[in-house]
């Protein structure tokens, strides 16, 4: 059995959404429930726990992150997530390994087999679905050169 490591300063991605701090990550859950929201009720859903230009603040960040995609109503925004959070969780997996296979096949060896194990050791089930989409992959990829 592999002995894990523990890495110093690592969060996972639940705790750190796409290089999101913690009142970002309430602030969008908060927008994703409500669907549309302005900022009082992103205050209201945050239980007033955060001064109204502390919730503005952070919803301005989000927009300009590309994390909330807004709408002028009046003199207030209404504003409404740019994807959903499973699309989020994708780019943010998708990100991580991009970078982690960035180095050609000596790097990324390691990384695959460590994939591969880990879907094993959670459920067998997911190893046949992980061959799966590996052969849907490849017969795309045949598709595209021919």
């Amino acid at each position: 059995m592999r002995r894990r490591i523990l890495l110093w300063g690592f969060r996972p991605a639940d705790d750190d959404l796409h290089g999101l701090g913690s009142l970002e990550l309430r602030a969008l859950r908060a927008v994703w429930r409500l669907g549309q929201a302005r900022v009082r009720e992103v205050r209201e859903a945050l239980e007033h726990t955060v001064a109204y230009t502390t919730v503005m603040t952070v919803m301005d960040r989000l927009y300009k992150k590309g994390m909330l995609d807004r709408q002028r109503a009046g003199r207030a925004y209404v504003y409404s997530a740019a994807a959903s959070p499973e699309e989020i969780q994708s780019s943010v997996a998708m990100g991580l390994l991009q970078r982690a296979l960035g180095g050609g096949t000596e790097t990324a060896t390691p990384v695959l087999s460590s994939l591969v194990d880990a879907v094993g050791d959670r459920d067998r089930e997911l190893l046949d679905e992980l061959d799966r989409l590996v052969r849907e992959k490849r017969r795309a990829l045949k598709r595209r050169e021919g």
